[in-house]
């Protein structure tokens, strides 16, 4: 059995593997002062995946069994690309810019919560369901109302982040290429490429080529923007 097919049949267990992905970024929450940039994304996922796991744990999820596997598989990107810095390698192209100015003074906190959104959501998402619909054996459209339950709650905590992090009245009138730079990104967008991007992957699994060449440039792509996100400001 497969890796993720033996992480679905534990999905639906009354212990879920949510709690192992919320000590891991607890972790890191440890290990990371507060100002680097990494972190402050860490921040913002933590609390995306704490109340994920206290729906889930309510009954906000009809189908917790997918609901469970989706979370999790889709945390499982984030933390590989953790790891995969920490040994020394190079992260996939989306995450790369986030890892790259994490210490950059120039680079105001919400730029970094919101380039770590962009590289999970732009990038790591669509994957995400598709390794799902391929752990449960099920197409992704079954999957849409778990995926925009996940996503209502990414918006609104993209609006708390934005309410918490942008800088008081005063200053947003000194700092309007930071609100010119933040207002060129939409999580909604974000989420319907996702989507879109999913549906194609899977559409497209039989032929892995050409699988592998769109996850590059989707991968390429999102790195891109998040590398204009994280653009120094004075």
């Amino acid at each position: 059995m497969a890796q993720t097919e033996q992480f679905a049949a534990r999905a639906g267990s009354r212990t879920s593997p949510v709690d192992s992905v919320v000590a891991r970024m607890r972790s890191y929450r440890s290990d990371w002062p507060a100002t680097d940039g990494v972190a402050v994304f860490n921040r913002v996922y933590l609390a995306v995946t704490e109340e994920i796991g206290r729906r889930i744990d309510s009954g906000g999820f009809p189908d917790r069994r997918a609901a469970v596997t989706l979370d999790v598989l889709f945390a499982r990107r984030y933390l590989t690309a953790v790891e995969t810095v920490a040994q020394g390698r190079r992260a996939p192209a989306c995450w790369r810019p986030l890892f790259q100015y994490r210490r950059h003074p120039g680079v105001r906190p919400v730029q970094f919560a919101l380039a770590g959104i962009n590289a999970h959501i732009g990038h790591d998402l669509a994957l995400a369901v598709v390794d799902t619909s391929r752990a449960l054996d099920c197409e992704p459209a079954d999957l849409e109302g778990e995926f925009e339950r996940v996503g209502d709650i990414l918006t609104l905590l993209e609006e708390r982040i934005r309410e918490d992090l942008m800088p008081g009245p005063d200053l947003l009138e000194l700092a309007d290429p930071l609100t010119h730079l933040l207002g060129s990104w939409s999580l909604d967008r974000a989420r319907d490429g996702a989507w879109s991007a999913a549906r194609l992957l899977w559409g497209v699994r039989e032929f892995p080529g050409l699988a592998e060449e769109f996850t590059e440039r989707l991968d390429t792509g999102v790195g891109l923007v998040g590398r204009c996100l994280l653009t120094p400001l004075p």
